[in-house]
């Protein structure tokens, strides 16, 4: 039973770890190296995987069904501190190495109330020609919105679903139809800023959006993801 809970202490120290990542970026740790914590994270939850399957396999043979039960739960803990970190490798692998996403690539939605907040971040907000191109290939899906209702009812639907998703409104400038915000991540705290641009377009209203990161060269596909989310709310009946 020792072993058992050996592999088993393997996977909640793991666990502990990748859970500590976020929080302690939030009080100063620099990035790179809760990005390390999240890898040590991992190495810990591989060798919770190995050693938990080797000691379950043994305890099954030897017909210790209760040992091999908790050796088990080694194994279910090590799986989760690999596979988060994993799947954020892999995804920041296949997507484009870029934080600034718009809905106009021509012409991407301004910011002015933001600017300021954003004296102290890493990441500019000017966009080169690399990046309208790299989004082009990676996000071939993100386009503008065209609704039927006038520019001041969407304006207004566009500023609740923004709460609603639980963005921080910054400023709404009705004369310019355009909404600033900026959302925060849940466990490292990352500050995204957006900015929603509402047109009119013929008969309706055209919405754009623009997300951009302030820190981090990638974003893992999260500005692109939270274009796509707050389309769709927009849209909702």
């Amino acid at each position: 039973m020792r072993a058992s809970l050996a592999a088993v202490g393997l996977g909640l120290l793991g666990l502990l770890m990748l859970a500590l990542a976020g929080p302690a970026y939030r009080i100063g740790l620099p990035l790179e190296m809760a990005f390390t914590v999240m890898r040590y994270a991992a190495y810990l939850g591989l060798a919770a995987l190995v050693v938990g399957a080797a000691i379950t396999a043994w305890h099954v043979k030897k017909g210790a069904r209760l040992a091999a039960a908790v050796a088990a739960l080694g194994i279910v803990g090590g799986l989760t501190a690999v596979v988060i970190p994993y799947s954020w490798q892999r995804r920041a692998q296949r997507l484009p190495l870029i934080h600034d996403i718009s809905t106009d690539l021509e012409n991407p939605p301004a910011f002015v109330a933001v600017v300021p907040l954003r004296a102290d971040s890493p990441n500019g907000l000017e966009r080169g020609a690399d990046v309208t191109q790299q989004q082009r290939q990676g996000y071939p899906d993100l386009a503008p919105l065209t609704l039927a209702e006038p520019a001041g009812q969407v304006l207004a639907r566009a500023r609740t679903t923004a709460e609603r998703l639980g963005w921080e409104i910054v400023n709404v400038d009705e004369s310019a139809g355009l909404i600033e915000a900026t959302d925060t991540s849940r466990w490292f705290g990352f500050v995204d800023d957006v900015a929603v641009r509402i047109t009119p377009w013929g008969t309706g209203t055209r919405v754009d959006l623009r997300s951009v990161s302030r820190v981090g060269l990638s974003d893992v596909g999260i500005n692109a993801d939270r274009i796509r989310t707050f389309l769709e709310a927009l849209q909702a009946p």
